[in-house]
């Protein structure tokens, strides 16, 4: 990873597209889905087209086509507050650039941009065994809660 890096709100027609989308797929993978690199691009191209989430990229060299992570953020409203939660679904970064602040870069513009948009919080959730993980997440600031229950129905 050389040169500048640059972390922004990808948008349509963005340079890093492609790279992000190869890494969706490589974090499907990772999860132990089967490889579908022109389902991932369609499901990619939809979401930012419609802005149903916000997929954040990071990427080396400025506007290269080198993309090192990505991360994508669901918003919510937060009825209590009158205001809104931005929940952290995906996050990823390519083997090569971990350890090297590509994940802390990510969870910092999302964190700052969240703030300025007025969001009451910022959650994620991950796999209790991805120890890395939850490592990067509690030195940038977010807590385990355990006064809470995750629950889900499979549709």
């Amino acid at each position: 990873m050389t040169g500048e890096r640059v972390v922004r709100l990808m948008g349509a027609g963005d340079p890093l597209f492609t790279g992000a989308a190869g890494l969706f797929d490589e974090y499907r993978q990772y999860y132990g889905a089967n490889p579908a690199p022109e389902a991932v691009t369609t499901w990619l191209t939809e979401l930012v087209l419609s802005g149903r989430a916000r997929i954040y990229v990071a990427g080396a060299g400025g506007d290269s086509a080198e993309t090192l992570g990505i991360c994508s953020v669901a918003v919510a409203p937060a009825a209590l507050t009158l205001r809104t939660l931005w929940l952290i679904r995906d996050l990823y970064v390519t083997p090569g650039a971990r350890r090297r602040g590509v994940g802390r870069a990510l969870l910092a513009v999302v964190a700052e941009e969240a703030r300025a948009a007025g969001a009451h919080r910022l959650s994620l959730r991950t796999e209790t065994s991805n120890t890395r993980a939850i490592d990067l997440y509690a030195k940038n600031g977010f807590e385990v809660l355990t006064d809470v229950a995750v629950m889900e129905k499979l549709l």
